[in-house]
């Protein structure tokens, strides 16, 4: 039975192998790697022990045979994916700076990333299914990955399961005012909405936690998770607030360190522990994922995940 459901893009990301290297200078790239913020996602959910599904399209060349290839290999059902033809598989470049900033230029919009189609979304997947996963980044692309993820809302709403959201705003594929209007219809369902501290302000205009809960207008009873890099989360669920810290390591590539963050955060919420132990064993995995090169290299199984919270101290300790 699948557990968790992720749709939207699979990518490949070719990526300078160092900071200090811009986009706009000849040199040198490593990869093509596996990516995209829901296959990411996917895959960090598998390797910790969740049946999991991918819903996404992908083009019949070398870089859609890679990503089959690597969902078998982390056991992430693909049955779901789209092959739209004359379309390519998507890709995005990307740079550091020396201060951990990151550069992209994405061709994922007009590629067969952004060709998901509604129409083609395997039901059957969503039977007894617990979780859908959706990043803002699929929302982003265009009407008909929005109505992709609607029509995915729309199944698990039908069989009683829930929703996960990051807002994963992402300035080159849309502006911030635009990407409030079209998160509002999924932000008013889900039953986690996982932003980072920067989107939460971009997306509300507020500073104060309690302006953002309120802004962000999140049904009852649902979780709201800001992500805070380093310094770990903060958690607040029915009124109250949990700050938890996060764990000193030492970063090599954050590329995906949110997707696994949330995909800890749902394996703790299914294994029924209390809020303050999930938002721990998701701060593990955040900090773990950004000590590997490479988009989903550095997500954790859950026994690194196990060995590195009974040696690793916080911040705080």
């Amino acid at each position: 039975m699948t557990k968790v459901i992720t749709i939207g893009e699979a990518l490949v990301e070719i990526m300078r192998p160092s900071a200090g290297q811009p986009l706009n200078y000849t040199g040198e790239f490593h990869g093509p790697f596996a990516s995209g913020a829901p296959a990411i996602f996917a895959v960090a959910a598998a390797r910790l022990g969740l049946p999991t599904a991918f819903i996404g399209a992908v083009g019949d060349d070398a870089f859609g045979r890679l990503l089959e290839a690597r969902f078998a290999t982390e056991r992430v059902d693909s049955t779901g994916l789209q092959y739209p033809p004359g379309f390519a598989t998507g890709a995005a470049f990307v740079a550091y700076d020396e201060v951990g900033g990151r550069e992209f230029v994405f061709h994922i919009r007009h590629t067969a990333s952004g060709q998901i189609s509604a129409n083609q979304l395997p039901a059957g997947l969503f039977e007894d299914a617990h979780w859908l996963h959706i990043s803002g980044s699929t929302i982003f692309l265009n009407e008909n990955c929005r109505a992709a993820c609607q029509m995915a809302v729309d199944l698990i709403m039908t069989q009683g399961g829930k929703i996960s959201l990051d807002p994963n705003l992402r300035p080159e594929l849309m502006a911030v005012d635009e990407a409030r209007k079209v998160l509002a219809p999924f932000l008013v369902v889900a039953d986690l909405v996982l932003p980072t501290e920067f989107e939460a302000g971009a997306l509300t205009g507020e500073s104060e936690i309690t302006g953002v809960v309120q802004a962000l207008r999140i049904k009852d009873n649902a979780i709201l998770v800001l992500k805070r890099g380093p310094s770990g989360c903060s958690i607040i669920h029915n009124g109250k607030r949990l700050d938890i810290p996060g764990f000193v390591v030492d970063e090599i590539d954050p590329t995906g360190a949110g997707d696994c963050f949330s995909a800890a955060f749902i394996a703790g919420l299914e294994d029924g522990w209390p809020l303050e132990r999930v938002g721990r064993f998701a701060n593990a995995a955040g900090g773990l994922a950004v000590t590997q090169f490479g988009p989903m290299e550095g997500a954790p199984t859950r026994f690194q995940l196990e060995n590195f919270l009974s040696t690793k101290k916080t911040e705080s300790e």
